[in-house]
């Protein structure tokens, strides 16, 4: 598990060609949760991604500094801040997306389809199980 877990770090910094290594792991999950789901305030996007809202506060902000990410005002609630993604975050994802894609088909290029979509199964019931197994887990609490 461990080697897994060494190999995945390494292949999610991976990719090919110009975007390899272009993004970290915080900005990219930011920007495809934002991607999937759509525009949403501060504490939704915490709340789907597991972490506290000042986390994402402080993750979002070169982000949108950058010109990723977008700060709008809410439609329903003028107070309140909505982020979204910009075009160039669009972008700008779809490019690390495809390199990564690249990667991934380079280090299954020597296996049948079948292997392929055992594989996918299998990982993808292997991370729906961890997701609920944590999910079911009380908070961690400090350590004495």
């Amino acid at each position: 598990m461990a080697v897994f877990a060494r190999r995945a770090e390494q292949s999610r910094l991976g990719g090919v060609g110009q975007a390899r290594n272009s993004m970290d792991r915080a900005a990219y999950l930011l920007l495809n949760r934002l991607d999937q789901e759509g525009p949403m305030g501060v504490k939704a996007l915490a709340a789907g991604m597991g972490i506290d809202s000042s986390t994402v506060t402080r993750q979002v902000a070169p982000l949108v500094d950058s010109g990723l990410v977008s700060r709008a005002t809410h439609p329903e609630d003028g107070r309140a801040v909505v982020l979204q993604l910009s075009e160039r975050g669009h972008a700008r994802l779809e490019e690390v997306r495809t390199s990564r894609r690249a990667l991934m088909a380079l280090v299954t290029e020597q296996w049948s389809e079948e292997e392929r979509t055992a594989f996918t199964t299998l990982l993808t019931r292997f991370n729906a199980s961890l997701c609920d197994i944590t999910a079911s887990l009380p908070p961690a609490g400090p350590t004495s």
